[in-house]
């Protein structure tokens, strides 16, 4: 049986609830996204809920608290692991992938958990590709990788739109790149923006006032190489003088690996610049965001508590998993190393680590 040491460091959360409007009353499921890093809910409306856990308790000025979870365990044996569980739920920009580099041993490592059985599912929070689009990458990278298999925060902005019943007279504008626009587009959905507005300019002279299409009914912010000040200032209007347009971010993800050899501006600067101009907080689609977790649950009729969630980033990945009630599993082969992981600062503890998933070929019981 997987254990972990007792809980021991106590954290206040306070819930902020918004009033929705219009076709925001008929969201079928609650989505809640804990942001552990700055103790803060982000929301644009009342469906954002903190999801308490077992051992939360209610203090006497009505806030919720919870236990943070004991420190992370180094994978010793992965064996008990795989077995524990049904369904793995893989990162991939620093679990799968660098840039275009794939990380050593993950083939075999994928052909193995599939040799016993598990379901294997891929969760990104890079929207600049379609899932279509990154079936192609994962063919280009030789893994064998179904369409059905991978859920990237592109599709999950178009999911998200159809859960609410999100009218499709209304148009969506998009501040990112080519992924968001193909799902919206399979998805029925009008939209205008993306990389089209990339080359425009504002000529700021006296009295000049910018035009904006007051049909827009939602404005989508993702990772986009060509952001701008137009695309700021049009997205900041429709969401300040729109009535009831929404505000949904792909992710906020500070870093992104663009490439092996360096970090790079993740999606969260481009969703900063309009929480900013809007004063408003986005509604998170991708991870944390439990969205993703319950559309993969209902979708494939996975139990939570049968799930691993794998990831290199302890802000998204690991508290996507904890947030979901799955096990969680730290590789230090992308953004996270071992000194972040173990720092006095940091509060989202992951079940188990280990440097890279091929561990799981070495780490088994034999060995220890």
């Amino acid at each position: 049986m997987l254990r972990s040491s007792t809980l021991t460091q106590s954290v206040t959360v306070t819930c902020v609830r918004h009033s929705h409007r219009q076709w925001h009353q008929s969201i079928p499921v609650n989505y809640r996204v804990c942001d552990a890093s700055r103790n803060t809910l982000s929301s644009n409306s009342a469906i954002l809920k903190w999801k308490r856990k077992s051992n939360t308790k209610r203090n006497s000025s009505g806030m919720g608290t919870f236990t943070t979870r004991a420190l992370a365990q180094p994978l010793r044996n992965a064996d008990e692991l795989i077995d524990s569980v049904e369904t793995f739920i893989f990162d991939c920009d620093g679990v799968i992938w660098k840039g275009d580099k794939l990380i050593g041993g993950v083939p075999e490592t994928l052909d193995m958990l599939r040799s016993k059985g598990k379901r294997l599912v891929f969760v990104t929070n890079n929207s600049t590709k379609s899932r279509k689009q990154y079936g192609k990458k994962f063919e280009s990278l030789g893994l064998n990788v179904n369409e059905e298999e991978i859920f990237a925060s592109s599709f999950a902005a178009a999911a998200y739109l159809k859960s609410i019943d999100f009218p499709k007279d209304k148009k969506v504008y998009v501040i990112g790149e080519d992924g968001i626009l193909k799902e919206l587009e399979l998805a029925g959905y009008q939209y205008l923006g993306g990389p089209e507005d990339g080359g425009k300019k504002i000529e700021l002279k006296p009295g000049f006032l910018m035009e904006h299409d007051e049909n827009v009914g939602a404005v989508v912010v993702g990772f986009d190489r060509y952001f701008n000040y137009y695309k700021i200032q049009y997205g900041t209007l429709c969401i300040r003088e729109n009535p009831g347009c929404l505000f949904i971010a792909t992710n906020r993800d500070a870093v992104t690996h663009l490439t092996d050899a360096q970090e790079w501006a993740g999606g969260g600067s481009m969703v900063g610049a309009l929480s900013g101009s809007t004063q408003r907080e986005p509604l998170v689609v991708g991870k944390p965001s439990t969205f993703m977790m319950d559309y993969l649950a209902n979708e494939f009729g996975i139990s939570k508590s049968q799930i691993c969630m794998v990831g290199d980033r302890l802000d998204t990945d690991i508290l996507f998993g904890q947030n979901g009630g799955c096990k969680t599993l730290l590789v230090l082969s992308g953004v996270t190393t071992l000194p972040m992981l173990q720092s006095p600062n940091n509060a989202i503890q992951p079940d188990f680590y280990t440097n890279k998933i091929s561990d799981f070929l070495s780490l088994n019981a034999a060995a220890v």
